[in-house]
């Protein structure tokens, strides 16, 4: 077992209620994704990108075949890695609604943090 390097939370439910509905194999590979943001010490793009003009908002990226995930996340303290939404890329470009909802989830975790 790799040694872990960094810790990956969900915030709130929407990341485990994005994944309940993907198929097992699908599971199986953000799981890998994962496990990678978690023991890797410069986790290589293709698995995780940051969203430019975001303020830290990343998005892990899961593929198989042709199909494409994303599920959002963000560092806390740099070793916290927190999960936030996920969806199934369709277009080129990921969906403005997607990214907003993850900046929504951001700042609430943000706001929830400063109570």
């Amino acid at each position: 077992m790799n040694q872990k390097v960094r810790e990956v939370v969900e915030f709130e439910n929407h990341f485990s209620e994005f994944l309940k509905k993907q198929p097992v194999k699908v599971q199986n590979k953000i799981f890998k994704i994962i496990e990678a943001i978690e023991t890797l010490e410069r986790v290589p793009s293709n698995y995780l990108k940051m969203l430019v003009g975001t303020n830290g908002l990343y998005e892990a990226r899961i593929q198989l075949g042709s199909d494409i995930w994303r599920v959002f996340c963000f560092f806390d303290h740099g070793k916290l890695v927190i999960l936030l939404n996920g969806f199934t890329k369709k277009t080129q470009k990921t969906p403005k609604n997607e990214i907003e909802k993850a900046l929504q989830l951001m700042q609430r975790y943000n706001d929830t943090k400063k109570k």
